[in-house]
């Protein structure tokens, strides 16, 4: 049996959090070492590519942490809009405990990189696509039609992601905040005529 790959996870960790702090261009492969305490020779070993292929697995595992946390908040919330409000305040204590500094490690990266670098495409594809899934399959559990509940996770996960960057650019958490009450109002309101 090959040996657990022991400084890949810390590799990707410190690229999460400095692609969310200062972005993908921002960051070079020697603040990623830096961060995660792994050997440099780890960096060319787990990712043999380069620092593109940091950011894709980056962008994985951003978006596999933030489908855990929805998922987790929607068996827990009564309804597509408890959810939205209570992500919002996790996220706008994140970025309040974070100074502002941090954003999204997918957003971030995708801005940068997409749609040049196909790898980094699908790969924040496949983060917002877990994303739409899980508020789709709320929405659906509320009663919403398929089609709509699929348009409805769509609209959610933009405003909130426009919302995450006023808040960083004004320095509070009351427009993620109001996003996502806004968005609980519009979706509590609308007729459900599941199909």
């Amino acid at each position: 049996m090959p040996p657990k790959p022991r400084h890949r996870a810390p590799i990707i960790d410190a690229a999460v959090t400095l692609f969310r702090r200062q972005g993908y261009a921002g960051t070079g492969l020697n603040d990623i070492v830096d961060a995660s305490g792994a050997p440099k020779g780890s960096l060319y070993h787990y990712f043999p590519e380069g620092k593109v292929s940091i950011a894709v697995a980056a962008v994985d595992e951003a978006g596999r942490r933030v489908a855990a946390t929805l998922q987790d908040l929607a068996t827990k919330a009564g309804t597509t809009g408890a959810l939205l409000q209570a992500h919002a305040r996790l996220l706008a204590g994140w970025m309040e405990k974070s100074g502002y500094r941090d954003g999204c490690p997918i957003t971030t990266v995708l801005l940068e990189l997409a749609p040049a670098d196909r790898a980094v495409a699908e790969a924040g594809r496949k983060a917002y696509g877990a994303r739409i899934t899980v508020l789709h399959d709320k929405l659906v559990a509320d009663g919403h039609a398929h089609a709509d509940a699929h348009r409805l996770a769509q609209l959610c996960t933009s405003a909130m992601q426009g919302a995450l960057i006023q808040a960083r650019i004004e320095r509070s958490g009351a427009a993620i905040e109001c996003t996502a009450a806004e968005l609980a109002r519009l979706i509590d309101h609308l007729p459900k005529n599941a199909a």
